[in-house]
């Protein structure tokens, strides 16, 4: 049996990792993100694992696969010790369950194994910004890059990183990076997310940038959940909105015209 692709563990990351804004919103931990969606595997069954045949990995994945993270954890603990994917799956599971410390650990441990892993590197990476570390986050969303410069997730990451610091241009420059490798890296929710945890001016501006996102890669309807929350939180109002020729294309759409309207002072 082989193992489940762990590039798409970073999905789980997304958080943001871990936190999320109004309308009940996120991207679980990767993340990568970064930030959730659920395990991405071929949904192993624990039972259809024949106990004599079955890895410590193997049923560390199928319990993943079933949310079950601390007996995964413990399932992972059984495999040789110097296996790097290991690590880094354990690393997911306590940062799914908001167990930083040990995520970190984890993840580090992974990365002296196998050094300059992309995947380990944006964990890492969504780790730091977990702990609104975002200069140590940045570093190592920069050092992914470089071992997989084609990662929508880990730009999507690092954008959304750069956000988190003020660094609006360039943040947005990479979300338009992100979307040019996949249009889709907007749409791997049912609702809106943000990879990072930020201050609510801070989560306002990323909740703007998405919203951005979101119409480039043709969703107005998130883009105006993405608005409304950027609204709420004080970031955007609809004058701010009217003139950004982003959004000139959900001009005519009734939702988009009630969200202004509600937004404008009524005159006396």
């Amino acid at each position: 049996m082989s193992r489940f692709d762990e590039r798409l563990l970073p999905a789980i990351l997304m958080a943001a990792i871990v936190s999320t804004s109004a309308l009940s919103q996120a991207q679980p931990p990767a993340t990568q993100s970064p930030g959730t969606t659920k395990p991405a595997t071929a949904a192993i069954s624990i039972t259809s694992l024949p106990k004599a045949e079955a890895t410590p990995e193997q049923i560390g994945d199928a319990l993943m696969a079933h949310q079950r993270y601390q007996a995964a954890i413990e399932a992972y603990k059984k495999a040789p010790p110097d296996d790097a994917v290991v690590w880094n799956k354990m690393g997911i599971a306590y940062q799914l369950m908001f167990n930083l410390t040990d995520a970190m650990h984890c993840y580090r441990t992974s990365d002296k194994l196998a050094p300059k892993s992309s995947n380990v590197l944006n964990n890492l990476g969504t780790v730091y910004d977990a702990m609104k570390d975002y200069h140590s986050a940045e570093k190592m969303y920069r050092k992914a890059l470089k071992d997989d410069p084609g990662s929508a997730l880990i730009r999507k990451n690092l954008g959304t990183n750069l956000l988190s610091q003020h660094k609006y241009k360039k943040g947005w420059e990479e979300y338009k990076a992100a979307l040019k490798i996949d249009p889709q890296i907007f749409d791997n929710s049912t609702r809106p997310r943000v990879e990072n945890p930020a201050s609510v001016s801070d989560r306002g501006a990323m909740n703007y940038y998405m919203a951005k996102g979101c119409v480039r890669a043709g969703m107005p309807d998130r883009a105006i959940q993405y608005l409304r929350m950027a609204i709420s939180e004080g970031y955007a109002n609809p004058k701010k909105i009217i003139a950004d020729s982003e959004f000139a294309s959900l001009q005519g759409l009734p939702e988009f015209e009630e969200l202004l309207s509600s937004q404008t002072p009524k005159r006396q």
